[in-house]
């Protein structure tokens, strides 16, 4: 049976809006990570078949195929391609799976993975708003879908009603999800100050390290925020951040292991993509993640670590209650609400954090899932060699 192995797998620092990388070029940006792949693999570029890159409001400077121009920008090989792919918040998971599936179908040998975002210079959804201006749309994508509206009626479709249904109905309380919050920053900070996440970054400019994290925050700070909609229990210190940022990693077959002289560090040990209500849109982790594990037949505390992605602490905070998952295993290193979310990249920014630090844990599997939008969840397993 074929098999996908990840080689190397790096990341630039997730800077804030406004900070160290606001004002690189997403291109740049890319490139930084490529040009750091390449490298600390020692592959000849040359032999790379494809460049899969997860991007949203591919609109701008991160328009016209991201992955081709990132690459290309790096000062690599032209014979190699590049393509971006879209599916939202989970867009560079979806790229490792394409790129694994590449290689386990036996069609490549050494595909990479990757996703790049600049939220500071295109902020989130910029595109449609911006492509709905001059037509008069100023209701989102859904807008005059008849098979939508028939469907689905009136109901907001946004990320933070979801998160408000997610709340009420798992009875997450404003509290719950501070607390949570807090948390994620605490344990963020204890990996900066551990020195866990230097291994797996590439600074670039002032940005050095993770700039999200808040040392000052507190519940009591967190207690005086306004609610995202009113009458809600969802605040900016419970949600993810808007960042930048960008990640890559390199999937090989077992021929490019031996052609290539490669030592693998993780095997993909299950993939998979599963959808949910898109109304509520955030749930989908949960069903995502209970088809993965009969999938494979791994019970859920047959895994070591795992990598949810913070979007909103009720995400979260639910999936817990679904899964009965170990709270001490589950981002333990913080998530996007301390290291901040760049949309593109987070896919592979998480998948890169949880094979290091299965590595330095010695954990042998990991799970990785995240909510999308149109309430999707993509899940990988990975293991530890």
């Amino acid at each position: 049976m074929a098999e996908a192995y990840i080689v190397e797998a790096v990341r630039t620092p997730v800077g804030r809006r406004g900070g160290g990388l606001g004002g690189v070029h997403p291109a740049d940006l890319g490139a930084h990570v490529l040009k750091a792949l390449v490298a600390r693999s020692g592959i000849d570029p040359a032999a790379v078949e494809d460049v899969v890159f997860g991007c949203l409001d591919a609109v701008g400077p991160q328009a016209g195929d991201i992955a081709r121009t990132s690459w290309l920008a790096a000062g690599l090989p032209e014979e190699v391609p590049g393509v971006t792919v879209d599916r939202q918040c989970g867009s560079s998971q979806q790229a490792v799976h394409f790129a694994a599936q590449g290689v386990l179908s036996g069609t490549q040998d050494l595909v990479v993975a990757g996703g790049v975002q600049n939220m500071t210079q295109i902020p989130i959804a910029f595109a449609s708003r911006r492509a709905a201006e001059p037509l008069g749309l100023t209701e989102g994508p859904f807008a005059g879908s008849e098979g939508w509206r028939a469907r689905y009626g009136g109901q907001p479709v946004n990320q933070f009603h979801g998160a408000e249904l997610i709340a009420a109905e798992w009875g997450i309380s404003r509290r719950d999800q501070e607390e949570f919050a807090l948390r994620s920053h605490r344990r963020a900070l204890r990996a900066i100050d551990e020195g866990r996440f230097e291994r797996e970054t590439v600074p670039l400019g002032d940005a050095t390290v993770d700039e999200g994290p808040r040392r000052d925050t507190s519940l009591e700070k967190m207690a005086g925020l306004r609610p995202v909609v009113e009458g809600g229990t969802v605040t900016a210190a419970c949600s993810s951040q808007v960042s930048d940022g960008a990640a890559a990693m390199l999937l090989a077959s077992e021929r490019a292991l031996r052609e290539h002289g490669l030592t693998p560090r993780a095997r993909v040990h299950h993939l998979s993509v599963r959808g949910e209500d898109p109304v509520r849109m955030l749930t989908a982790p949960i069903p995502a993640t209970a088809y993965a594990l009969e999938r494979t037949g791994m019970p859920i505390d047959g895994i070591d670590l795992v990598e949810i992605n913070e979007a909103f602490a009720p995400v979260v905070l639910a999936w817990l209650k679904e899964t009965g998952a170990d709270p001490d295993r589950v981002n333990v290193n913080g998530g996007a609400i301390a290291l901040g979310h760049p949309l593109g990249a987070t896919g592979v920014r998480l998948m890169t954090t949880l094979l290091h630090e299965l590595e330095r844990s010695g954990g042998r599997f990991g799970l990785q899932t995240m909510c999308e939008g149109g309430g999707q969840a993509n899940v990988t397993i990975v293991e530890r060699l």
